[in-house]
């Protein structure tokens, strides 16, 4: 298991492979990246920020939580924070198990609990001016799944 909160851009496809390379003891490797998204077409940036230690920690307890509940082999989390601009990875989830559904589930839980949960705050800056990001109603009807 592996959780890292960075500013530096990363290798989503590097990333995957530094994962997967040599699992012989796996059937399923499932990865997602999310990227920032310029919905209107005015976002300059996205300013994320974190509480150190705090935010890693959080992260590890959910990602062994998703490893003990779908029996995963590894697990990676990748999140970034500081200014990112519009279409820059901002996040990535890799999951490895011996089936492909408990890799996707726990990579879709991993996702879920990252875009509501895990403490992070999310400023938008745009050519109208900045607002911090509100939860929204989706996030959390997602998380009801679970």
């Amino acid at each position: 298991m592996t959780v890292r909160v960075q500013p530096e851009l990363f290798d989503a496809g590097a990333e995957l492979n530094r994962f997967a390379q040599g699992r012989s003891d796996v059937g399923a490797v499932v990865s997602f990246t999310g990227v920032v998204r310029d919905t209107d077409g005015d976002l300059q940036e996205m300013q994320i920020e974190h509480y150190p230690g705090m935010t890693e920690s959080a992260i590890a307890k959910i990602v062994q939580e998703a490893t003990t509940r779908w029996g995963l082999a590894d697990a990676l989390v990748i999140h970034r924070y500081g200014a990112l601009k519009p279409g820059a990875p901002i996040m990535m989830v890799a999951t490895a198990s011996a089936h492909r559904a408990a890799a996707f589930e726990a990579a879709d839980f991993l996702m879920d609990y990252l875009k509501s949960r895990a403490p992070f705050w999310k400023k938008e800056i745009t050519t109208a001016g900045a607002s911090w990001v509100a939860a929204k109603d989706a996030d959390e009807d997602a998380l009801k799944r679970w």
